[in-house]
């Protein structure tokens, strides 16, 4: 055996090798990694997408929340001042209930103290006319004397 002509078999078989590879495995490997280089590609695309999506959805969310506060502010500022409106519709209805109490009890007692007086004088009255018929010893007529009780009271 001569070693060239091993080495000249080896060298065909490998050329055949080779040939072959090329033709039927090389466009397979390459074709699968050119779809596994698209795939990765449309992965790395859609990531970027997704992150600018986030980002998106976190300044719209900041905006959301930024409105959302401040309406909750304004709802509390306007339910500040209802409460407020509130105490001092109260505090007035409670001065006008007061007011119309104590004139409601300054009547009541005008008119109890004019019945007081008013008996006081048919008292008074009364008395003087038993004290004037003791002084006198006499009956006097009430009926004919009743203008002089009616001054007499009046000027008591």
């Amino acid at each position: 055996m001569n070693i060239n002509l091993t080495l000249i078999g080896q060298s065909i078989s490998f050329l055949f090798f080779v040939a072959f590879c090329m033709k039927f495995i090389w466009p397979a490997l390459s074709s699968a990694m050119a779809e596994r280089q698209q795939k990765i590609a449309e992965g790395l695309e859609a990531a970027s997408k997704a992150k600018t999506h986030e980002e998106t959805a976190k300044q719209g969310a900041a905006a959301y929340l930024a409105e959302a506060k401040g309406d909750a502010a304004q709802i509390i500022d306007q339910a500040n001042k209802r409460a407020n409106q509130i105490v001092d519709e109260a505090k007035e209805q409670a001065q006008e209930e007061a007011a119309r109490i104590r004139v409601a009890a300054e009547a009541d007692v005008e008119q109890q103290v004019a019945r007081a007086k008013e008996q006081l004088r048919s008292q008074v009255a009364i008395l003087a006319v038993t004290g004037a018929e003791k002084i006198l010893s006499a009956s006097v007529d009430q009926s004919a004397h009743q203008a002089m009780l009616d001054t007499l009271a009046a000027e008591l």
